[in-house]
């Protein structure tokens, strides 16, 4: 199945959704209407029962995401308003809060905005001609999509500070050295290397694979200790076969 939109392709492939960035004219600059679109699409993915597993992916052959089109959010009539349309349309709390694995497959320019929302994915498989940064403070601005926190959280304090800071491009291999990205692939093989890494995941048990990635995304806001008992709990209230196979889920991550 496909639906298509202006700006954002959906597309099911047995358990897995294909979501596509889709102006690449503009480098797939984001816009109020890929917001809107990405948000709904979104949503479809959480709410889909047959999906397991999503990619995130950029149309054409130069960018998965070139960052915001600031033709259009640099407009905004006030702060207030901007808060308000965001708190509408919270694009980054829905990408947090699908349990699913989600990795993206990212190619070309890989800039602001765009970088921001490969940090909200599981993972993230960058092809050989990528090309990332974070330019927000160079432009007046500071990152509005979670750079701020989720860059430190992935990279650590000081290496996120100077990316933000100098607002500089950085190719995949220093993307890789810093741990920004779990691997990179010749750009010829990004989807197919891509798909075979979510079925490698999705191979898994599922409730496993959820709650695997709840405990850790919960975790990073407790203190070492409280951390470490969540875990402990978690994996108590499971019962496990000597083969691997979770035969009951008795309590979620609260």
């Amino acid at each position: 199945m496909m639906t298509a939109a202006a700006t954002v392709l959906y597309q099911k492939e047995g358990s897995i959704a294909w979501v596509t960035l889709n102006r690449p004219k503009v480098l797939n600059a984001y816009n109020l209407d890929m917001r809107d679109e990405l948000y709904t699409t979104l949503e479809a993915v959480r709410d889909d029962p047959e999906v397991r597993g999503m990619v995130l992916c950029g149309a054409g052959n130069r960018a998965f995401c070139a960052g915001a089109d600031l033709t259009e959010f640099g407009s905004a009539p006030s702060q207030a308003i901007a808060r308000q349309v965001r708190w509408e349309r919270d694009v980054w709390g829905l990408f947090l809060s699908i349990t699913k694995p989600i990795i993206a497959a990212l190619h070309g320019y890989v800039l602001g905005s765009g970088l921001e929302m490969a940090l909200l994915c599981d993972m993230r498989i960058a092809s050989d001609d990528a090309v990332f940064g974070l330019p927000e403070t160079v432009l007046g601005m500071i990152p509005a999509a979670g750079g701020t926190q989720t860059t430190s959280r992935t990279i650590g304090v000081a290496s996120a500070l100077e990316l933000l800071l100098t607002g500089r491009r950085f190719s995949a291999q220093e993307a890789f050295s810093k741990g920004l990205i779990n691997r990179i692939v010749p750009r010829a093989q990004l989807l197919s290397e891509t798909l075979a890494t979510v079925e490698s995941v999705l191979a898994a048990n599922q409730q496993a694979l959820e709650t695997v990635k709840a405990v850790i995304h919960r975790g990073l806001d407790l203190p070492l200790d409280k951390a470490l008992n969540l875990e402990n709990r978690v994996a108590a209230s499971s019962l496990i076969s000597q083969g691997g196979n979770v035969q009951t889920w008795q309590s979620p991550v609260q």
